[in-house]
């Protein structure tokens, strides 16, 4: 087995947006359209759509953030702690234009959808939740492709299962852990303090805005 060079860690932000409703209405819509799809071989425009939205938030976050790779409902990306071009407010402001984008998307397909079966309708539901955390992390080459690495991305990605929908009443968020709060100089404002604890891992302090976020 070959060795890998030696890679160092690196100190940054990461960031997940996860496309909430996606496994509900690709599930109705496979059930409404399967039997269609296998006979016809022609694929509803529901399919498409979730390639559509994900293209969106990758353009709108790239830059300032480096894409690391899709995950089947989500995006994840990073920023070197000294490559973020944007602190405070500003990164308020860009995460909500981010979602602003993504729901003119959704506005813009349900206007010309064209199917009109339920599972199909499902599309309006579809949302969006930002997760934020900073740390420690190593990008490392596997199998071809360079993939992040670490402890704090292991807890990034654990905190898509949290409680922060609870707190704000909303199915659209941004969570910022503390560690990212501190390291991107944020506002909280609006925001609402949560705790979340894992297994393996020391509870996890954030801070959650409902979206859109208002402003200051």
């Amino acid at each position: 087995m070959p060795a890998h060079d030696v890679v160092a860690a690196r100190q940054g932000t990461l960031l997940l947006a996860d496309i909430s409703g996606y496994t509900a209405f690709l599930q109705a819509v496979g059930a409404a359209h399967g039997e269609e799809m296998g006979r016809t071989g022609v694929i509803p425009p529901a399919y498409p759509l979730m390639a559509t939205l994900l293209d969106g938030v990758v353009e709108r976050l790239i830059p300032p953030f480096t894409l690391s790779k899709t995950e089947g409902d989500a995006v994840f990306a990073f920023a070197g702690a000294d490559d973020l071009a944007i602190h405070g407010q500003q990164v308020l402001d860009f995460i909500d234009a981010c979602y602003g984008e993504f729901r003119g998307q959704i506005a813009t397909a349900e206007e010309a959808r064209t199917c009109g079966c339920s599972a199909c309708a499902l599309g309006i539901d579809l949302d969006l939740k930002f997760i934020l955390h900073a740390g420690t992390y190593v990008v490392h080459p596997i199998a071809g492709r360079e993939e992040l690495l670490g402890p704090d991305v292991n807890a990034v990605h654990r905190l898509l299962k949290n409680h922060a929908a609870e707190a704000v009443g909303s199915g659209a968020y941004a969570l910022f852990t503390a560690a990212a709060v501190a390291q991107l100089r944020l506002p909280l404002g609006r925001a609402t303090p949560v705790t979340d604890t894992y297994e393996h891992l020391e509870p996890i302090q954030s801070y959650v805005f409902p979206l859109p976020i208002a402003a200051p």
